[in-house]
């Protein structure tokens, strides 16, 4: 992002150099002033995100494919929708806490929409098995949307209603749409696990089949 900044002549700049060194009133550069404009833009950009919370299997897949949409700022893996605080993978993975494997995205409505997103969302897993996908079993790999807000629920809602009229799927979406209440950030060693793991096996043969179908479907976005 480039940020245009207008500058005048001021009394400052009618001064020696030795009695400026080149700062404002302030006793700030211009250079200074460019860096802190940058930084308080990025941060009222910031502002104006979104966040988006999924549960549709290992989360290493989820990841891989938002990871991949413009307007898309952060992926973030982890665990929600569960009854224990600050759960490690371990004992998500007994299916004794309750918690999902999901992701966390932070987007930008001005280039990718929510709807866009759950466009994403179903058709990147199959959302009519019961705590299941493919051979990850159990309710941790369960289709879930954590919406944020009554937005969120109601598009959630409406779109699995469409989804189900419309035959997309033979059968029915069992898809939990529920409050988001918690995320629990997984460890460190999960996040981006397919960038920095793509040549191990479960990413060449789970993870880049899925992310081709995606990009076959979601080419412009």
């Amino acid at each position: 992002m480039h940020f245009l900044v207008k500058t005048g002549m001021t009394m400052a700049a009618l001064l020696p150099t030795s009695a400026t060194h080149n700062e404002n009133s302030e006793g700030k550069s211009p250079n200074h002033k460019v860096q802190e404009m940058k930084i308080e833009n990025s941060e009222k950009k910031a502002l104006s995100y979104d966040t988006a919370t999924f549960g549709a299997g290992c989360f290493w897949c989820v990841e891989a494919v938002f990871q991949d949409i413009k307007g898309v700022k952060e992926v973030k893996s982890g665990y929600s929708g569960g009854f224990a605080k600050n759960p490690s993978y371990q004992e998500v993975c007994t299916g004794t806490t309750g918690h999902a494997e999901v992701c966390q995205i932070l987007f930008d409505p001005s280039e990718v929409s929510f709807k866009d997103l759950l466009e994403a969302f179903w058709l990147t897993h199959d959302p009519t098995t019961l705590n299941r996908q493919g051979n990850d079993v159990g309710d941790q790999y369960r289709s879930v949307i954590f919406f944020h807000n009554d937005q969120q629920r109601m598009l959630a809602e409406e779109y699995k209603k469409e989804l189900n009229a419309s035959g997309a799927f033979s059968r029915p979406i069992l898809t939990i749409i529920e409050p988001f209440a918690h995320f629990y950030q997984a460890e460190n060693y999960h996040q981006n696990y397919y960038s920095n793991n793509k040549f191990e096996p479960y990413c060449q043969h789970i993870i880049q089949p899925k992310l081709e179908k995606f990009h076959a479907v979601f080419q412009k976005k």
